[in-house]
């Protein structure tokens, strides 16, 4: 095991700015999902439900052609960014970041939808007899009590972001450092004969990285626990 690299560093900065920026950019849809789906009542809920969380059924290359067909030039969003905004995230990281967002937001609408479900409606509605807003009782009350599960889907959404593949190499292609994240660049070593230190090191940086995460959330989601018992 050798140190890295310049290039294999720059890999993996690329893969965290990506998944970084996909959690991060999916939050808002994420929690906006989780609530609508926790709290709201109508028709239809179910088939929302069921397109939100279709990336995680169908094979990842199906989500990234049809990606590929809303923002390629000639697709629907791609020529509305392209008149309005002179922008494509066509073989550029955004659109990794893009296909990591879409990947991930089913498990954070899931961890995010149990949290809110967790609070306890009740709770809301006595908040509100006694003269509080609905705005109100939702930052002082409902924020507050489902933070650990939103603070588990951005790790959980991070943690899939980061060794996303399928979807990313249908969309934008494995373009060096561009596109390339960690799971293509262990994908082009595997296809170079004797290659296998370089795996090694890739495939060892995902597993930390992705460990790190998990434990950095278990900690956060636990003191965020404390802190509300405490209140």
């Amino acid at each position: 095991m050798t140190a890295l690299s310049a290039e294999e560093w720059g890999i993996v900065a690329l893969s965290l700015k990506v998944a970084g920026v996909a959690v991060f950019a999916a939050l808002p849809v994420a929690f906006a999902i989780a609530y609508l789906l926790a709290r709201g009542r109508f028709p239809g809920k179910v088939l929302i439900d069921g397109i939100v969380h279709l990336p995680l059924v169908v094979p990842p290359v199906v989500t990234g052609w049809l990606l590929l067909l809303a923002f390629a030039p000639a697709g629907p969003v791609g020529a509305w960014l392209a008149d309005w905004f002179g922008v494509s995230v066509m073989f550029r990281w955004t659109g990794a970041a893009l296909a990591a967002a879409v990947m991930a937001l089913p498990l954070m609408v899931r961890a995010m939808r149990l949290s809110i479900e967790a609070v306890e409606p009740r709770l809301e509605q006595a908040a509100r007899t006694l003269g509080a807003g609905r705005l109100r009782v939702f930052w002082t009350l409902t924020l507050p009590l489902s933070l650990p599960g939103i603070i588990a889907g951005l790790v959980l959404g991070f943690a899939r972001a980061l060794g996303e593949f399928g979807a990313t190499i249908t969309f934008v292609s494995n373009v060096p450092g561009e596109t390339e994240t960690l799971p293509l660049a262990i994908y082009s070593a595997l296809q170079v004969p004797g290659s296998e230190a370089l795996v090694l090191r890739l495939a060892l940086i995902s597993v930390v990285l992705a460990l790190v995460a998990l434990i950095l959330s278990e900690l956060l989601a636990r003191r965020s626990s404390r802190g509300l018992h405490v209140l």
